[in-house]
């Protein structure tokens, strides 16, 4: 009679938190202001302005905005925040930098909100391969969160673990 096989991994107390999971759905948009710059380099305020006036915002409904300037340019603050003010009655988030920054602010915003109850007094694994992509700071942000009540955390799948923490007895 053959042995039954037990999946230990089912039966452990192991928790697995997987960043993907909690992944903001939408379209990733790089507002790029340089080609509102004279000759790309020079911010002329009134050709500036009217640019962002005679823009169409809606476009970029429920969408996640990045601002930046690809160009080596001056720009003032201003402008930046006068772009912002237009996007964010359309865009779900608005950022003033590149697309890395925008994921890391949705999942610092993200990972503040959630109850990590359930991972108290438990060993936790951090999923790491994903699809989407994730920022190296939302894993500095889920440990932040996690390392003063787990038991343990582990980097990678139940299989193949790297250990990262081990709370003291």
């Amino acid at each position: 009679m053959a042995e039954e096989i037990v999946n230990r991994i089912t039966n452990s107390k192991l928790k697995t938190f997987d960043l993907e999971e909690i992944y903001p759905e939408g379209e990733r948009v790089l507002f790029d202001i340089k080609d509102w710059l004279f000759e790309e380099i020079i911010l002329k305020e009134k050709d500036f302005r009217d640019s962002v006036k005679n823009h169409d915002w809606s476009q970029y409904k429920n969408t996640f905005v990045a601002i930046n300037c690809s160009v080596d340019a001056i720009i003032p603050s201003w402008a930046f925040m006068l772009v912002a003010a237009e996007l964010i009655p359309f865009a779900n988030k608005v950022v003033i930098g590149n697309l890395e920054l925008l994921e890391t602010v949705l999942y610092q915003e993200l990972i503040g909100f959630l109850d990590f109850k359930d991972f108290e007094n438990s060993p936790v694994i951090i999923k790491g391969c994903a699809e989407k992509p994730i920022p190296n700071s939302a894993f500095a942000f889920l440990i932040e969160k996690i390392q003063p009540i787990a038991k343990s955390i582990m980097f990678g799948e139940a299989c193949s673990t790297v250990p990262l923490y081990k709370a003291k007895k």
